[in-house]
Formats: structure tokens, C-alpha cells, sequence
């Protein structure tokens, strides 16, 4: 059993509210605009991390972590990007292979809109943590935890971190 916390855009913020969270999680899972890798050294200080890079983020991002990251937790095939879109709208570029060879659990963050939805088509959850950062348009910072056990993906949980407004970055 492993107990995952998800987040994605975090756009160089990281503060005791998300680590509070990651000390509680076995690992912890970005998908992509990272900005400042001062946030995920901060996040692999205490947890193990599995990432991707996204769109904003520089070639030292690049470098460290993947565009696409999939692997197996527990016994669910999990595959990790930052620009991936949704059932019925996954992106161009990534779309044929998804169809192919669909993985369980297909994770990505970009959008900024937290969303969990289960694609009958693909047989596959789509999970997108919203954004814990405090840049872009969405008003309240989201992450999801849920748990994988053998090949289960169970108690799903959104965690609201409040208004991007309020300060109290830790860098």
C-alpha cells in the first residue's frame, strides 16, 4: 500500500501548507510546472519524488525530470505528463499511443482545474490536481491523496489549500 499525494503547478511556490501534506504521503507525484527546483529538492528532502517538467519550466527542470514519467505502483500502470488533456480531449500528440496501450491511472496537471474522471472508453481514471502554486487564474490552491493498493486506487481526497492570495512561502 502506498499513500500518494498529488499536485502539479506549483510555478515556484512551495510553503508548510503543502509540506505538511507530503510529510503524511509514502511519495509524492508533480505533474510539471515546477519553476524553481528549490521545490521539488524541498519535496525530495522528506519524500520520495516521481515528476515530470512542464511547460514553464527551464532546462535545469528538463534535465532532472521527464516530459513523460510511467511507471508501475503497486500493480497500476501509471503514466505522468503535464500537457495531457482529458477523456474525449487528450492531447494530439500523445493521444495514438494513450489509445494503444492505455495506462490505469493518467495523470496530468496544465490546466489548473482540479478533475477526476474515469474514461470508459480507455478503462483508465484521469486525474488533474488543479494548482497548489500561486500563479495563474484559479482561485483555490488544490492537490489530490489517494491510496494504491495492489491494483486499486482508493480513497480519493481533494485537499484545498486555501486562496492563492495568502503568503507564507518558505524558500
Amino acid at each position: 500500500m502506498k499513500k500518494i499525494l498529488l499536485l502539479s503547478d506549483t510555478h515556484s511556490h512551495i510553503d508548510e501548507s503543502i509540506l505538511k501534506y507530503v510529510n503524511l504521503a509514502d511519495e509524492v507525484w508533480h505533474a510539471g510546472d515546477i519553476g524553481n527546483l528549490d521545490v521539488t529538492d524541498a519535496i525530495k528532502k522528506i519524500k520520495p519524488l516521481k515528476a515530470v517538467f512542464g511547460n514553464i519550466d527551464n532546462a535545469e527542470a528538463r534535465i532532472e525530470f521527464p516530459l513523460h514519467n510511467r511507471f508501475i505502483c503497486e500493480n497500476v500502470d501509471v503514466w505522468i505528463t503535464h500537457i495531457g488533456g482529458y477523456p474525449g480531449k487528450y492531447n494530439p500528440n500523445i493521444r495514438e499511443e494513450l489509445q494503444q496501450n492505455p495506462p490505469k491511472l493518467f495523470i496530468c496537471g496544465h490546466s489548473h482545474i482540479l478533475k477526476v474522471q474515469f474514461d470508459k472508453k480507455l478503462n483508465l481514471l484521469h486525474m488533474n490536481p488543479g494548482a497548489c502554486g500561486k500563479s495563474g487564474f484559479h482561485n483555490v490552491r488544490t492537490m489530490l491523496r489517494f491510496v494504491i493498493e495492489g491494483d486499486k486506487i482508493k480513497d480519493l481526497e481533494i485537499i484545498e489549500l486555501g486562496s492563492k492570495i495568502i503568503e507564507d512561502t518558505i524558500t
